[in-house]
């Protein structure tokens, strides 16, 4: 039941949304097409047919999103959620219904409002996730980009999240995986920031060997290039994208995915010879752009940030050689926690306490689509995932105990460059040490410098060139300071065990 402003007991909330099948001001489940078609004024019809968007609002507003896990809603909460509830039964809408996730215990009917004129948000999340089977919906949310007021409201035991003031999609698609992610935690698992692969191999025996891979990283730290890429393998060897987002890891070892129709990636810098897979994706006219500068003519300009950095498209996964017809991943084998930090080897394997700590650092760089104006600096957010609701010690003791029942292995893995860009790490690199990773040849080594476990040997490549310390001027000091930042940004987390905390590496 949702208690009001003035306390009183109401109907549940999302029971209060207008009936699309029978509401006079709502266009329930309208085809790709039709929304298009209604989202016309807005498009620039680019160079390959497919139709590109600007919006106001460039990247999420997290600074004005609060939920009801983690802050008290007080009275202005409240009226702000009345209101977004009032204008869906009075405002001429679309509504679509779609399917996220497929897993069992893992598939949510997420239901979207978005008023008519801002018919191309719908679009855009449309093409994320499968049409609905018919099932009542699970999930709730209503976008109302031209409200006065910026905020996003979450309440996950209504199901239901407001967005108002911004029309960015990304806003649409993060209120479901936020709480996709949030249902998984309460089923004894863990919503992940992550991507998921699956990777065939021949290991050391020269025998086949099917490896789970998740790879967890914010925003533009190389987490849809690593997911997506094939690792250049040939038949019978190969490797297949499940998912690119945001997953579930469950007690049992599956990874559930989350999004089936498409993936919504930055496109800052695209290009064909690194990243081929995707920019074929992105060319493609199945595509849809937003925030990418396009001309009046229709030509498109990956490699500039005309209007943001955070320029993105949402691309089919069918248009993606590497993308597998399933999104569940039976079984979590490997985990990598993608970071951007100098003082990181290309590659270290850790161990559960070790992971735990690499898990609750998520230390990356801020991009774009999280706070532009900080975009480059170094950062640290639990699990790499700012969309965590509840303790978020509690997180990092869930994860060492999936992992250590699993008995996944763990490693941190650096996409960025060593010192002060010495030593630049690329996707070649990246690459080659996760295909030897899976297959199992990499020769490792416990490091007393770095104090870390690194490898001796790579096949393919010349690791000993990626030695930390040759890259960095006065190592030790800059390693010793590292990890006591390390150990008082821990020190924060009341519910972390404290065998996590001693574990800083």
């Amino acid at each position: 039941m949702y208690m009001s402003e003035t306390g009183a007991e109401t109907r549940p909330l999302v029971r209060q949304l207008p009936d699309p099948t029978t509401a006079s001001n709502v266009r329930y489940n309208p085809s790709l097409a039709e929304l298009r078609e209604l989202a016309a004024d807005d498009e620039t019809t680019t160079e390959f047919g497919s139709p590109s968007y600007v919006s106001e609002y460039r990247s999420r507003s997290s600074d004005r999103t609060k939920n009801t896990v983690d802050a008290d809603f007080f009275e202005h909460d409240h009226e702000l959620v009345t209101e977004a509830i009032d204008l869906a039964g009075e405002r001429e809408l679309v509504c679509v219904d779609r399917l996220m996730g497929r897993h069992p215990e893992a598939t949510f009917c997420c239901r979207l409002f978005v008023p008519v004129e801002h018919a191309r948000i719908a679009l855009a999340w449309a093409n994320l996730f499968e049409p609905t089977d018919g099932r009542e919906p699970d999930l709730y949310t209503v976008q109302l980009p031209d409200h006065d007021e910026t905020a996003i409201r979450v309440m996950p035991d209504e199901s239901f999240t407001a967005v108002l003031g911004s029309d960015y999609t990304g806003e649409a698609k993060k209120s479901f995986l936020r709480m996709f992610m949030f249902r998984i935690k309460e089923q004894g698992g863990l919503g992940l920031h992550a991507g998921s692969k699956r990777v065939r191999v021949r290991d050391e025996d020269d025998e086949l060997r099917t490896v789970g891979q998740v790879f967890m990283g914010l925003s533009a730290t190389g987490k849809s290039t690593l997911t997506s890429h094939g690792c250049w393998l040939e038949d019978p060897e190969d490797a297949t994208m499940l998912q690119d987002d945001v997953c579930g890891l469950l007690p049992d070892g599956s990874v559930p995915g989350s999004e089936g129709k498409g993936l919504f990636i930055k496109t800052i810098g695209l290009g064909e010879d690194e990243q081929p897979e995707l920019y074929e994706a992105a060319t493609d006219e199945s595509a849809i752009l937003e925030n990418v500068a396009v001309d009046d003519d229709g030509t498109v300009h990956f490699d500039e940030d005309r209007y943001t950095a955070n320029s993105r498209a949402i691309i089919q996964r069918d248009q993606l050689e590497s993308a597998d017809d399933e999104i569940d991943l039976e079984r979590m084998d490997q985990v990598f926690f993608i970071t951007r930090n100098p003082l990181m080897p290309p590659v270290a394997k850790l161990n559960d306490e070790q992971a735990a700590v690499a898990f609750m650092l998520g230390e990356s760089i801020e991009t774009s689509a999280g706070d532009p104006s900080r975009a480059g600096e170094s950062i640290r957010v639990v699990g790499t995932n700012p969309f965590i609701m509840g303790p978020e010690g509690e997180e990092g003791n869930i994860f060492q105990d999936l992992i250590d029942e699993l008995d996944a292995e763990c490693f941190v893995i650096n996409t960025g460059y060593l010192g002060a860009k010495s030593k630049d790490i690329g996707v070649t690199e990246s690459v080659t040490v996760l295909t030897e990773t899976a297959r199992g040849t990499i020769e490792w080594t416990d490091d007393d410098r770095t104090g870390l476990t690194i490898p001796e040997s790579v096949p393919g490549l010349d690791i000993e060139e990626y030695y930390v310390p040759d890259h960095v001027e006065d190592y030790d000091d800059a390693v010793a300071d590292l990890r006591a930042e390390r150990r008082a940004y821990l020190e924060q987390f009341d519910e972390l065990r404290d065998e996590i905390k001693d574990a800083v590496y």
